[in-house]
């Protein structure tokens, strides 16, 4: 009998040493996932947020509402005009549509564009392509005049009046 009570005594710490392997894995896969919820929190609060908050100060970021769209020149055959001076021989033929602010109503009514203010954006859109050099239509540099164009009208009807420029159609000969 001193046999068996020693056999069970034995016996006895055997499971529980099974039973801590058992639990230890168990311990170190909660551990694991929550530092893997930890991390994947802290990025999401920290690091997208601030990327968040970057684009959303970016300038191509700004909402607005849907703007009124509006075709310089003729329907179909857009803006002819010479450009380099009159020495240079050149012609520009182009369809420049412009996004302007329907909030605007000193420009904009009932979703059409006034013709006071048509006049005064054709004038000025007419005076920026005259004006431009010939190395200035290079297709490089194509952003820039567009943001010269916003700029312009921008500044003769009013900051906000024009949401962007939108170039579709350009030959220069």
């Amino acid at each position: 009998m001193a046999d068996d009570d020693e056999k069970d005594v034995d016996e006895a710490p055997e499971p529980k040493s099974k039973k801590s392997p058992i639990i230890l894995v168990v311990v170190l896969v909660i551990v694991t996932l929550a530092l893997s919820v930890a991390i994947a929190f802290f990025v999401t609060t920290k690091l997208m947020s601030e990327a968040a908050i970057e684009q959303a100060n970016s300038p191509a970021a700004v909402h607005h509402d849907p703007g009124v769209f509006k075709q310089l020149g003729d329907e179909k055959e857009g803006i002819l005009v010479n450009v380099g001076g009159q020495k240079a021989g050149k012609f520009l033929k182009t369809k420049i549509i412009l996004e302007l602010n329907p909030g605007k109503k000193d420009v904009i009514a009932e979703g059409v564009v006034l013709p006071v203010a048509e006049t005064k954006i054709q004038d000025c859109v007419l005076q920026v392509l005259r004006s431009s050099k010939l190395d200035e239509f290079d297709a490089m540099k194509q952003d820039e005049l567009k943001k010269k164009i916003k700029d312009e009208v921008n500044g003769i009807l009013g900051e906000g009046t024009v949401y962007d420029v939108y170039i579709t159609s350009f030959l220069l000969q």
